[in-house]
Parts: C-alpha cells; structure tokens; sequence
C-alpha cells in the first residue's frame, strides 16, 4: 500500500477547494495580523522613549518658552504635540498689552485634550483589526473543518470503505484548519489586550501630563 503523505503541503493540496480558500484566507490573516503586531510594537516603545525623553526636558528648567520654541511647528512625540497644543494656545491668548484674554485656562486645557484624543486615536488604530482576527478566525477554521470532514463522510460513502486508512487522510485535512485558525487567533488576543493595557497606560500618562502642565499654567495666569 502506497504511504500518505501527512506534511502540511500535502494536507493542503488534497482538500477541498472551499477548505482551501479558508487555510489561505486564515494565513493571509495571521501573517498581516504579526505585521501589524510588529509595527505596534515598534511604535509603542517609540512613544514611550519620546514620552520619557520630553519628561526630562520639561521638567529640566528650561523656561516654557524656550522649550516650545526649540521644538518648532513639527513637534515629533505625543507628549510634545500635547505640550505644543497648550503653548499654542498660551500663545494665542496674548493680547497685545501682554496681558491673557478671558477664558484662557480653559481653552488651553481644551487644545490639549483635543491633541490627546488624536495621540489615543493613533496608539489604538489597527486595534480592532487585531481584535476581530481574534475573535473569528476560530470560528472560520471550524467552519474549513466542518467542511472538510463533510467531504470526508461523503467520499467514505462513495467508497463504501470505512477504514482508518481512508478515514484518516479526509479528517487530517479539515482539522488543519482548525489549527491555522487558533494559529491566527491567539497570537492576535494575546497581544491585542497587550497594545490596550499598553495605550491605556501611555493615555494616563498623556493625561497626568496635561493636568501638570495645566497646573503650572493656571499658576502663571493667578500671579499675572
């Protein structure tokens, strides 16, 4: 009797069409789902060097002024768009005797909570790509193997042979779908609730950042 043979590729090339379109599908999603994850990765720690490198500016004892000023109009990091949105607007409530127009304090705190929606926005983009690769690439590989083990009973009863050497090769091949589906989807849950507690907790620190910042200004405008 001639050996089966039982390697991936040949799993693969002896399903059926439809369960064929399901592994392909299930892979093309797990390799963008570790692009993606990759990307985060590279762009969560970014952000916490950034983060980490204008907490030290900001609290070096440069004057406010000089350090906006250095930043530019292109502020790279979350932390210095934030602080650039509350300068801005510091700014821009200067009237021309040198004094601050009514309402400062809070439209200062409104630019930056505005400029720390958009930095949440960015650190969660792609998220939910994550999350439904997550959540339905098991049930797409059931459904690959459901099928596949519906086209094995049915060519069991064409051959009228019920023994494990013809049983074998029509499971093997459906449960490999199953397989590419978990493969899809742990790796996307696992690091999904990973980039959430991650942007949850860069986000709180956006936010105890604005609140610091808030403070100091509130200050200079109740001595001024």
């Amino acid at each position: 009797m001639e050996q089966l043979d039982f390697s991936l590729i040949a799993l693969f090339m002896r399903a059926s069409l439809i369960v064929k379109i399901v592994m392909v599908l299930l892979i093309l999603a797990s390799f963008w789902s570790w692009a993606l994850i990759i990307q985060k990765l590279m762009k969560f720690s970014a952000a916490r060097g950034e983060a980490a490198k204008f907490d030290r500016a900001f609290w070096s004892g440069e004057p406010l002024d000089d350090l906006y000023d250095r930043l530019g109009d292109k502020p790279r990091g979350a932390a210095e768009r934030i602080f650039a949105a509350g300068m801005g607007e510091w700014r821009k409530s200067q009237d021309d005797t040198g004094g601050m127009i009514p309402g400062t304090q809070q439209r200062i705190d409104r630019a930056m909570n505005v400029a720390i929606g958009r930095e949440e926005v960015r650190l969660t983009r792609g998220l939910s790509f994550l999350a439904t690769i997550g959540s339905t690439s098991p049930f797409i590989g059931l459904f690959g193997t459901v099928w596949g083990i519906k086209t094995a009973f049915e060519q069991i009863a064409i051959a009228q042979d019920t023994s494990l050497a013809v049983v074998a090769p029509g499971i093997a091949e459906a449960l490999l779908a199953t397989a590419l589906g978990l493969l899809a989807a742990i790796p996307a849950v696992i690091f999904y609730n990973k980039f959430t507690a991650d942007a949850d907790r860069l986000g709180a620190n956006y936010e105890n950042f604005s609140d610091e910042f808030s403070t100091i200004l509130s200050r200079q405008l109740n001595e001024g």
